[in-house]
């Protein structure tokens, strides 16, 4: 096969395309992790979760309205993600254990560190994905449209907070402030079609612990890596018991608000829930149970798995 480049007409070898293509696929496979692309479904279902509690409280169904949050989910909980790999780009060169890496990222690496990605191509990609979320947040309604502009810089810059004060700190400041991003995260689903009110503050209630309990899981499961960063999570603040009384502390804050926020649910939202908490129960007693990096990986589906059972208890909330 005969093909222009680098100036000229040149015969591509089976090697050669051979070589090509797998430059491709490796390209993919890098960006693939670079945005956690096999999570995509599951963190903007949270977000228009969200948005459906506003509806049953405020009207207005709209599929339009409903595809727009799902895309402004989507797109702004990527830029999320390669906010974060590229603020701890050099840092993440330093790991020793790849275990977490493996069940984040589902081709196992870090492609910036790797080389796949470069640190520009991973800055582009971010503000590409912050300028289509803008985009899609200016085509809502006054004053939903301002909501969502206020939270979005206010969310990267808490991003941006938590990953750099966690290098340096003796009080976990990174983690109570710095998270309060993803506790916004299904706030702002419901302030597309909804207003601050007493919802909108106990879902942000009901979400924080929880967000602080699954940082626990993750950070247990990492502490090898972290030690080696010199990051001050919260595993290498508190060591392994600390950090499971950590996970069980905001546990119980979140069981402790949850009759509040149940209270504005249907019933059978209400029992759904219930499937999430004994969930949640299990993923602590795996890990007070274990005390250990591997017990903390156990307990990470169980997290991600009670928060699916959220979202389905509050998407038959609307329904019912």
């Amino acid at each position: 096969m005969i093909k222009w480049y680098n100036g000229g007409w040149h015969h591509r070898t089976p090697q050669r395309l051979f070589m090509e293509t797998r430059s491709i696929t490796q390209t993919v496979k890098a960006y693939v992790d670079l945005t956690r692309a096999h999570f995509m479904v599951c963190w903007p279902l949270l977000f228009c979760a969200g948005l459906l509690l506003a509806f049953g409280n405020y009207g207005g169904f709209s599929w339009s309205l409903l595809i727009r949050a799902a895309l402004i989910g989507l797109f702004g909980l990527e830029a999320g993600m390669v906010l974060n790999d590229y603020v701890d780009r050099e840092i993440d060169k330093k790991d020793v254990e790849h275990t977490l890496t493996r069940y984040w990222r589902p081709f196992k690496m870090r492609p910036i560190p790797a080389g796949l990605v470069s640190p520009r191509e991973a800055l582009a990609l971010f503000l590409l994905l912050v300028i289509l979320s803008l985009a899609l947040v200016a085509t809502l309604p006054y004053p939903h449209s301002l909501y969502l502009f206020l939270l979005m810089p206010l969310s990267y810059s808490l991003e941006y907070f938590y990953q750099v004060k966690k290098r340096r700190q003796t009080w976990p400041v990174a983690q109570l402030v710095g998270r309060i991003d993803v506790s916004l995260y299904p706030v702002a689903g419901y302030l597309v079609g909804g207003h601050p009110d007493s919802t909108a503050l106990l879902l942000f209630l009901f979400f924080y612990p929880w967000i602080l309990a699954h940082l626990g899981a993750n950070d247990l499961a990492d502490i090898d890596n972290d030690r080696a960063r010199g990051m001050a999570s919260v595993a290498v603040l508190y060591g392994l018991a600390g950090t499971a009384r950590w996970i069980l502390i905001f546990t119980g804050l979140h069981f402790l608000v949850a009759p509040f926020f149940l209270m504005a649910l249907d019933p059978i939202a209400r029992v759904t829930f219930l499937f999430g908490f004994t969930i949640l129960g299990l993923a602590n007693y795996k890990i007070m149970r274990g005390k250990s990096p591997e017990a903390g990986l156990a307990a990470l589906p169980l997290f991600h798995l009670s928060m699916a059972v959220y979202v389905i208890a509050m998407m038959l909330d609307y329904l019912w």
